[in-house]
């Protein structure tokens, strides 16, 4: 059950918390002792020209992705070929020297030091855990907006409406046949009685409807019957069975989440700047995600198309970045990127990620996440983008919408109250950051306690 509100440990559960977290710490160095010692009984100083091989194809690899991502035509599937074939190439010349059972073993090894290592500095439930509050009071008249073409028809296969309405709750389906004022639709609900607000839909519509949620102070219910509903996933909410998120109405808890602003537009999970927000842009994007941004990425890497930006989160000024996202509360780092998932959303602060990739060089030196040159990540309250245009396309929670520059992007604390089912896969914990000074610390014998 995910509906427990984390608290501290007791003594004894945090002393043998400790105690494994020692241990586990030491095991990974012993497990990266011991791939150095596989190498080198038995592979000797051939261990030194296996790291260089080895080396070697991770370079060529990320240049080859580069390249595959920057250029078009036969050098794009040139590169693509190089992509494939590297690691193929290297497997080869291990085997071919008999060391393809060491270079196995080790990596195994490495693979399971950074596994204990990854357990041993994991972060303590009540740091990543967003609180619960009781769902006071309990509503009385709940209204849901449903997107019936939205997650390739899940309102109908999964009977929402009418399990909503067995719930007692009132249902408005987007039908069209134009487009629809949810945000509208939302107000005039409220302004009939209505006590709590839900979406059966994608995070554009989520959001548009959650600022009306939290502009009248009322619980908000998310059915996760989008195509990707990120904004469901960092709520710990089932993806896979949207009508289980009705449960929110009988057996429900709360939690306070922060909203993203940009003016007077509400976004939940992120606001995309430069290279992504022009791929969104294009008429072909919804149709063929992937071929789109396949053909738009070799001018925008190269700057040949799309407006120049800049942007200033805080005191931090970014320099004509080619993407900068904004994203309501930091996204975890556990990923090439930076962009995984938000285990918290009620930190009250902007995650800014910009990149900056124009050479084969940078794009390889990604893979030193938050230390990378051409990845720059941040937090601050306020961010504005700018750009040498009078407006801008932005990616608001995948939807494009024009706005004019400089656009100003500012974090709402606590503005909204979404209500959950109690019952909830939840969130799955972050990804730990490899810092090996505090695994160290963490590998020492624990001090004694003098008598008394």
């Amino acid at each position: 059950m995910a509906g427990s509100t984390p608290g501290h440990l007791p003594p004894a559960a945090g002393l043998g918390q400790r105690r494994s977290r020692r241990w586990l710490a030491r095991l990974s160095f012993g497990l990266a002792g011991l791939a150095i010692v596989i190498l080198c009984v038995f592979a000797g100083l051939r261990s030194i020209t296996m790291l260089a091989v080895g080396l070697a194809s991770a370079g060529v690899s990320l240049a080859a992705a580069f390249w595959f991502l920057a250029e078009r035509g036969v050098v794009r599937w040139l590169s693509l070929a190089l992509l494939v074939l590297s690691p193929i190439a290297v497997l080869v010349v291990y085997a071919f020297h008999s060391l393809l059972w060491v270079a196995a073993t080790a990596a195994a090894a490495w693979l399971l030091a950074g596994l204990t290592a990854r357990a041993a500095l994991a972060p303590d439930p009540v740091e990543w855990m967003m609180p619960e509050y009781p769902p006071e009071p309990r509503a009385a008249h709940p209204f849901f907006i449903m997107n019936p073409r939205s997650g390739g028809g899940k309102v109908a296969r999964f009977d929402l409406r009418r399990k909503a309405e067995e719930l007692g709750a009132e249902v408005f389906l987007m039908t069209g046949p134009g487009p629809v004022d949810v945000a509208e639709v939302a107000r005039s609900a409220v302004a009939r009685g209505a006590d709590l607000l839900g979406v059966a839909g994608g995070d554009g519509t989520q959001a548009l409807v959650a600022g009306v949620a939290a502009e009248h102070g009322i619980p908000f219910v998310v059915i996760t019957a989008g195509t990707r509903n990120h904004f469901a996933l960092d709520l710990g909410l089932d993806r896979d069975d949207p009508a289980a998120c009705l449960n929110a109405l009988a057996d429900g808890v709360d939690l306070r989440v922060d909203l993203g602003t940009i003016g007077t537009q509400t976004f939940v999970n992120n606001a995309s700047f430069g290279a992504y927000a022009e791929v969104v842009e294009t008429p072909a994007y919804r149709d063929d995600k992937l071929g789109s941004t396949l053909d738009l990425l070799p001018d925008l890497i190269r700057g040949q198309r799309g407006t120049r930006i800049w942007a200033r989160a805080g005191n931090v000024r970014l320099e004509e970045p080619q993407a900068v996202l904004v994203a309501n509360n930091p996204y975890g780092t556990g990923d090439l990127a930076g962009l995984s998932r938000r285990a918290r959303l009620d930190r009250g602060v902007l995650g800014v990620v910009g990149i900056k990739v124009g050479s084969a060089r940078q794009a390889a030196s990604l893979l030193r996440g938050s230390r990378s040159h051409g990845l720059s990540m941040l937090t601050a309250h306020e961010v504005t983008v700018d750009a040498d245009a009078a407006e801008i396309v932005v990616g608001i929670d995948g939807e494009a919408v024009s706005v004019p520059t400089p656009v100003r992007c500012t974090i709402r604390p606590a503005a909204l109250r979404v209500r959950v089912p109690r019952d909830r896969p939840g969130v799955a914990a972050p990804k730990a950051r490899m810092d090996w000074a505090q695994l160290r610390e963490l590998a020492k014998p624990a001090p004694r306690r003098r008598a008394a």
